[in-house]
Parts: structure tokens; C-alpha cells; sequence
């Protein structure tokens, strides 16, 4: 049986597979078969006698994988996978918990919590405790606790720094207070309250330690620190660690994944055996020099190069846009040409760094009408923040729209409760009115103070209507509403803002290509938001941003908007560490690819409504020349788009050679500029950063003398 395991596996899966009971280091290049790797080395475990079903752990970092695991399992072997211990952190801390909850401290039927229960609960307690949930946002509040408890602090164990911090700490005691009354448990409560049952209970720690004589974990890179005392603590009785990971491929350090776990581990665990799979069975031979190329431009790697025995296959396809428009439509044009080759849409990926860039690509497959599918994620003008946007425009346009009204009249939070929507409903209801009219006759109960407001905020946005146009009133409606000030305030609201930004240049763009009509625009956002979903099980074109993409992988994939400030992310450019970061992002996003890959550009982008000017991407420069197959203007990565240049005098007092300072890019010299008053542009070099066209209405930049 062992030997039929085996057969079919390179020297290096077959070296990891066959390991003695040692602690070592998977280094898995994508697409080098780790899946097969890890459940064939579980398969040959429990074969040859060497390990018990029950003497196994397994740990994955989704609930598809741990199923695909133990599906791979019991076709090689006749095990009972309900005896298996493979699981996700989260899997696995909740079983433990369920076998130990006396020793844990919780009741033995407690609940768990998900986001949204957990965002209720943190609401609930604010209320009960009178505080402002606008001085203290719920979800502030919840990120505040899961941090923490992700870096294993309770409440006393929280450093305070200033006044604000203190009562975040107190609420999140609070929190905890309450979540032991109900006998409930969020996420992250899971995995500390697991291990700090195995920390503080040494014989139950050292009977898992003796029991689990071997531990597998996928995609080690994205641990973070918590699980990775949490794996050490459970080894801790010299269990062989058997960790598959990529540090190639760590891309979630916004969620606390740490890339350095794959160092302290080999540290920490003596590791003398480090095997690297390198070779690839997915992507043809110019694809992975690409990728190998960019991700050596990244330091302190582990180190490997991904190679193929395949052919060298097609260069890599670049197309520069002159607009995103464009570039939307240079896709779509390909995407049809492929399909026509008899390409199943469904194996063609449009990937963006920003979920916001959707919008524009999106409008070009609405309009060319071809099906397809947002993975991982909603639709443009189905996100909640956009839906949200247009819920206030349309009140804007018609006050008595009931169904806009019940979506924002209590968000952002205005302390309008479901009591007080059910009493305007019945007073609507019983003189045949809207609910907007029953709002404005004060019949709202003991909340008629805050529904007033609400009344006066609308009233107000409707008074400032006359003489604007069409991209100033989805401004109008996006600032006076408050949308703007509630996302800025979320830890997790910067990609909503983004998409609220690309709403209004979805207005501009409305003006020049149709009419200048509210209610014409809101008509299109219906249309595109109700009308093109993909049916289940049709063929569609796949839309995910890169990060959604990780563990995916297609025949065809279009890498759009690699500029300067999308890719990398403005965010980044900051540190070298999260430059990187974004490297190792653009490497996942090229890895995808199996025959073929298209990176796309614009030399310009509709922005907050204006325009905005765009060099390439630092990532296309690092990728070979010979590998690349430029398809238009024989544009090279390291110029400046052309552009017409109007010579005016600069009324700004912007010259070229003044010296100016940036709040994200820090100082700069102006070498260039264009247009006059609210048109003007400038092009300044901020050094290590980079040369950037500049809106001046919207820069922000700071003369220095």
C-alpha cells in the first residue's frame, strides 16, 4: 500500500512525504502539489504503522481545505476522518474546548459568535452602559478586542497610553463580563481561551502532547502569533512539526498573519530539514520567470525558483491604456476573442489589487453583455457602502422613497430604533401616506427629536440640489450624509471609502457619456446591479481582487491597473516592509495563470470625480524584457506617459524646481504642470517614492521656502 502511495511523486515531495519523525520546513512554490504532499504524508503515516488516526493533527486556515483533506485521505486509505483531528484553528480550538469546557471555564452548551453576532452583542452593551456609540463605534470596539486577543492580552494585560484607550479597555472587560453571563464565545475568544486552557492545565497539555506525536500545518505563513504559540505549546512535548508554507505567498498581514513565524520556527524547533518544492505543475515556463523574477527583488526570502518541465509557452501580454475605460475595453475585447477560441469564461480571472477598480471593468462587461461572477465578494453597486450612497441620492430626488428612507434613517447610527420605524410605519399606514410625510409630522414617539434631525439633514442636502451637477450631488450626498466621516472612523472602512470615491467618478463619467439626470444615473446603477448576475452553473468571467485569488487558478488572467499608487497600493509606499508585502501580492496574482497572462495599465484613472495621472508599476520594470509582449505603442515601463502640456502661467505659484511636502509622500520637487485653477496639475519627483501627476485641488501640498 505504501509503495502505490508513493508512486507518481518528484524526489523532493517524495523526500517530504517519507521524513522520520524530525520537526522540518515545507517550502511550497505555488502550484508544487503541497495538498498532495500534506495529505499523502498523513496517508503514509498511518500505512506504515508509524502514527494512530487518533495520534494525528492537522491544521488548515480554511474549513474547503480541511474538507478536500480529509476527502484526499479516506480515498487512499479506509480511515474514519471523524477520528481524524484535521481541522481550522478555529475547528480545532472549538472541539477541544467542547471535550474540556468544565476545565475551560464555560457552560457545556456555550455559543459561539460570529462578526455580526459579536457586532450586536458590542451594541447591546454599549447601550445598556449609556455610552456614545459614535465616540465609540462598535466596530472600533470589536477590532479593539480581537486584536488583542489575537496577541493573547486580556483586559488587565492592555497597555494604556492615553484617556481614549482606557475606556476601550474597560469596555472590552466589560464585554467580557457580559460574553460570561450569556455562556458565549466570539472567534478569537476560541483560540486564546484554548490556549490558555493547555497553558495552565499541565496535565491535560501533557496528555495532547503525548498524543499528538506528529503535526501537520498548511500555509504556515499565514499564522499568526497567538496560533503560533498555540502549535509550540501543543509540540512542546517533541512532536514532529511538519510545516508546508510559502513565505513567497504571505499576503495577510492586515488580518496579523506574521511571515516571521517561518524563521522563529526554525529557530525555536531546531529545524535541521528544509525541503523546497520548486517545481511547478501549473504555469508554462515564461509565467513562473516572471514571478521568479519580481519576488527576488524582495529581501530576508527563505529562498526558491519555481520551474517547470513544461514549454516556455506565450510571452506575457501588455496592453497601456491611454484611460481605465480603455483599458476596460481592451479586455473585454480579448475576453471575447478567447471565448470564440473556445476558452470557457470560467477559466478566465480579471484581477485588481482595490475591490473599487471593479467598477469601471464592470460597466464594460454590463454594456458588452457578457455574464459574470464578482468571487469572493458583491457586485460594484451591490456593496453596502454604494447602496447606502444611493439610498441618499434618491431621497435627494424624492423624499417619499420608502424603501431608501428605511435603509439609512438610522445609519450612520442616529438612535432611531426598530420601535420607532414600526410606530412611523402605522402612523404612515393609517393616513395613507409615505413614511417620509409621517417622519415630518412628528410622529415618531419618544424618538421624535432624532427622527426630526434626520428630516432636517435630508430637507438640507435637498435645498443645496439647485445648480449642481450630477458628480457634485453624489458628493453632496456621500459627505452631508455622514458615509464619508463613519467609514474614515472603521479600522476596516478604508476599501469602502474607496468604492465611495469610485461612485463619484462613476458620476463624472455618467455626465460625459449620457446626460446630466439623477434620475437617469440611479436608473443605470439599477439596471447593473439587478440584471447581470451570473445564473448558478452558467459560464461566467471570474472578477476577484488578488487577494481573494490566493489558491485559485485559471487558464487565462488579466492583472489590471499595475501603476504607481494601485499597485502597490499608495498605502505601502511608506515601508519597505510593506512594499514587499505588495510584491509578494503581485507574485501570487502572476502565479495564477496556467497558458497565459495579461498585465494592463492606464495612463490615466477617474479618481474622486477628476482625473488622475499614472506611471507604471515599479513590478512591471522588475520583470525581464524578453519575457514581456508590449501590444500597443511600444510603451517601455520606465517612461513617462506622454502627455500635452498647456503652458500657462501657474497661478498656484508652483514652479518648476520649487520644493513642496506631501503627507503621504513625504518632500518632493515640482518638475512639471498643466491646466489653471480647479483643472491644475502637477508633477512632482518625491524621490525613493516616485515621479506622481497630482491634482492640485486635492494634494494637499505644503510650499517650502
Amino acid at each position: 500500500m505504501s509503495s502505490s502511495l508513493l508512486s507518481g511523486l518528484n524526489p523532493e515531495q517524495y523526500a517530504a512525504v517519507t521524513l522520520p519523525a524530525v520537526p522540518a520546513l515545507i517550502l511550497a512554490g505555488a502550484g508544487s502539489g503541497k495538498t498532495r504532499v500534506l495529505t499523502t504524508r498523513i496517508a503514509w503515516l498511518l500505512s506504515t504503522g508509524q502514527a494512530s488516526q487518533h495520534g494525528i493533527l492537522a491544521v488548515t486556515f480554511t474549513n474547503k481545505a480541511a474538507k478536500e483533506m480529509l476527502t484526499r485521505i479516506a480515498a487512499q486509505l479506509p480511515v474514519n476522518a471523524r477520528s481524524l483531528w484535521v481541522g481550522t484553528f478555529h475547528g480545532l480550538c472549538n472541539r477541544l474546548l467542547r471535550m474540556h469546557w468544565r476545565d475551560a471555564g464555560l457552560p457545556e452548551t456555550f455559543q459561539i459568535l460570529d462578526s455580526a453576532d459579536q457586532l450586536s452583542a458590542i451594541k447591546r452593551l454599549l447601550k445598556a452602559l449609556n455610552i456614545d456609540d459614535e465616540k465609540y463605534p462598535p466596530r472600533e470596539l470589536a477590532n479593539f478586542i480581537n486584536g488583542n486577543k489575537e496577541e493573547g492580552r486580556r483586559p488587565h494585560e492592555v497597555e494604556c497610553w492615553d484617556d481614549y484607550t482606557r475606556q476601550l479597555k474597560a469596555l472590552y472587560e466589560e464585554y467580557e463580563r457580559q460574553c460570561r453571563r450569556e455562556g458565549v464565545v466570539d472567534f478569537a475568544e476560541l483560540l486564546l481561551r484554548s490556549y490558555e486552557l493547555l497553558r495552565d492545565n499541565a496535565a491535560l497539555r501533557g496528555h495532547y502532547q503525548a498524543r499528538f506525536r506528529y503535526m501537520l500545518v498548511d500555509e504556515f505563513q499565514d499564522t499568526n502569533r497567538l496560533q503560533y504559540k498555540w502549535l509550540k505549546l501543543l509540540a512542546g512535548g517533541g512532536a514532529a512539526v511538519f510545516a508546508v508554507g510559502d513565505d513567497d505567498q504571505s499576503i495577510y498581514a492586515f488580518r496579523g498573519a506574521n511571515v516571521g513565524n517561518m524563521r522563529d520556527f526554525e529557530t525555536d524547533f531546531k529545524v535541521d530539514t528544509l525541503i523546497r518544492l520548486e517545481q511547478n505543475y501549473r504555469s508554462q515556463g515564461n509565467i513562473l520567470d516572471a514571478a521568479n523574477a519580481l519576488i527576488a527583488h524582495n529581501r530576508g526570502r527563505l529562498g526558491k525558483n519555481l520551474w517547470t518541465d513544461q514549454a516556455a509557452g506565450e510571452p506575457i501580454r501588455v496592453f497601456e491604456a491611454a484611460s481605465d475605460f480603455e483599458e476596460a475595453q481592451f479586455i473585454v475585447d480579448e475576453v471575447r476573442q478567447l471565448h470564440r477560441e473556445g476558452q470557457n469564461l470560467s477559466d478566465m480571472a480579471l484581477l485588481y489589487r482595490s475591490n473599487a477598480q471593479s467598477r469601471v471593468l464592470e460597466h464594460a462587461l454590463f454594456q458588452s453583455g457578457l455574464p459574470y461572477r464578482v468571487y469572493g465578494g458583491l457586485r460594484f453597486f451591490e456593496r453596502q457602502e454604494i447602496k447606502h450612497a444611493l439610498a441618499y441620492l434618491r431621497l435627494m430626488a424624492n423624499p417619499e422613497d420608502d424603501n431608501a428612507l428605511l435603509r439609512v434613517i438610522n445609519f450612520p447610527a442616529r438612535g432611531i430604533g426598530n420601535r420607532t420605524l414600526e410606530i412611523l410605519g402605522e402612523t404612515a399606514r393609517g393616513g395613507g401616506s409615505s413614511i417620509w410625510l409621517a417622519a415630518c409630522s412628528g410622529g415618531a414617539g419618544r424618538s421624535s427629536a432624532a427622527v426630526g434631525k434626520f428630516v432636517q439633514l435630508i430637507e438640507g442636502m435637498r435645498a443645496q440640489m439647485a445648480g449642481l451637477n450630477l458628480t457634485e450631488l453624489v458628493q453632496l450626498a456621500i459627505e452631508q450624509s455622514g458615509l464619508i466621516e463613519h467609514y474614515r472612523n472603521d479600522k476596516e472602512g478604508q476599501e469602502r471609502l474607496e468604492n465611495l470615491e469610485q461612485l463619484v467618478s462613476a458620476a463624472a463619467r455618467f455626465i460625459q457619456d449620457n446626460e446630466d439626470s439623477v434620475t437617469a444615473f440611479l436608473t443605470q446603477a439599477s439596471l447593473e446591479a439587478g440584471e447581470h448576475e451570473a445564473a448558478p452553473g452558467q459560464d461566467a468571467l471570474q472578477l476577484m481582487t488578488v487577494h481573494a485569488a490566493k489558491g485559485l487558478e485559471f487558464h487565462a488572467v488579466f492583472l489590471t491597473g499595475v501603476e504607481e499608487g494601485l499597485f502597490p497600493h499608495d498605502n505601502s509606499l511608506s515601508s519597505n516592509e510593506a512594499v514587499e508585502e505588495e510584491r509578494r501580492l503581485a507574485y501570487v496574482a502572476i502565479t495564477r495563470a496556467r497558458q497565459r497572462l495579461y498585465i494592463s495599465l492606464a495612463q490615466s484613472r477617474m479618481l474622486h470625480g477628476q482625473t488622475r495621472f499614472s506611471i507604471a508599476s515599479r513590478f512591471l520594470s522588475e520583470i525581464p524584457e524578453d519575457l514581456l509582449k508590449w501590444l500597443n505603442r511600444g510603451y517601455a515601463p520606465a517612461a513617462m506617459p506622454t502627455r500635452k502640456i498647456e503652458k500657462t502661467a501657474p497661478e498656484h505659484g508652483l514652479r518648476v524646481g520649487a520644493n513642496v511636502e506631501h503627507p503621504k509622500f513625504g518632500h518632493g520637487v515640482v518638475v512639471d504642470y498643466d491646466g489653471t485653477g480647479k483643472s491644475a496639475n502637477v508633477q512632482v519627483n518625491f524621490g525613493a517614492v516616485g515621479v506622481k501627476w497630482l491634482a492640485l485641488d486635492y494634494a494637499r501640498l505644503t510650499l517650502i521656502n
